[in-house]
Formats: C-alpha cells, sequence, structure tokens
C-alpha cells in the first residue's frame, strides 16, 4: 500500500520518488528529487513530502524512526504524538543530552 501510495504521489506531484529500506520491517525511506533552484519544483517537493507523511500515518506507521526528527518533521511528529508526546521526548533528550551536543538545532 505503501510503494502503491508512493507512485501515485509522484504522478500527482510530478516530482521523481526513489524508494530504499527495510522491507521486511517496513521502514522505508522515500527519496523526493527536486531541483533545489526550481520554487516550483521546490514547492511540488513539499507537496510530495506532506502527502508521504499524510499517507505514512494513515497506514499506521510513524514519520520518523531510526534517524531522529529535524526540522522538517517536526510539524508531523506534533501531529503523531501529540504535544504532551513532544515535550516527554523533549524531556528524555534533555537528560540524556544535557548539553545539547547530539543533533544539535533540531527536535530530537
Amino acid at each position: 500500500a505503501l510503494l502503491d501510495g508512493l507512485s501515485r504521489i509522484a504522478r500527482e506531484c510530478d516530482v521523481p520518488i526513489g524508494v530504499v529500506g527495510h522491507a521486511g520491517d517496513g521502514n522505508m525511506h522515500p527519496n523526493i528529487v527536486v531541483d533545489r533552484a526550481d520554487p516550483a519544483g521546490l514547492k511540488r517537493g513539499r507537496r510530495a513530502f506532506d502527502e508521504i507523511m499524510r499517507l505514512g500515518l494513515e497506514l499506521g506507521g510513524t514519520c520518523t524512526g531510526e534517524h531522529g526528527v529535524g526540522l522538517l518533521k517536526r510539524e508531523w511528529l506534533a501531529r503523531e504524538i501529540g504535544p504532551v508526546g513532544v515535550r516527554v521526548h523533549q524531556a528524555i533528550k534533555a537528560a540524556l543530552d544535557p548539553a545539547g551536543l547530539l543533533n544539535p538545532g533540531k527536535v530530537l
């Protein structure tokens, strides 16, 4: 269902999406290919990204797995786990990394 959805999103957003991942456990890594110098292409890429996040959550997945959450997925993490969940995650990170050395400037 995810791969079929990614194909649909790629067509609808007119962007190539390559996928690698761990098919055995469903941990997939879609890669949206855009020309960063093309504002319209960036807009289509962002739309594709949001559609991919929405699809993943609708299928019972998560917006992130093994690599943490940076700035692009920040909004989607909040949608997935809610404000209390975000505060819990941030408290755990603060307890384990009080100096903020691990993944500095990111959400988690």
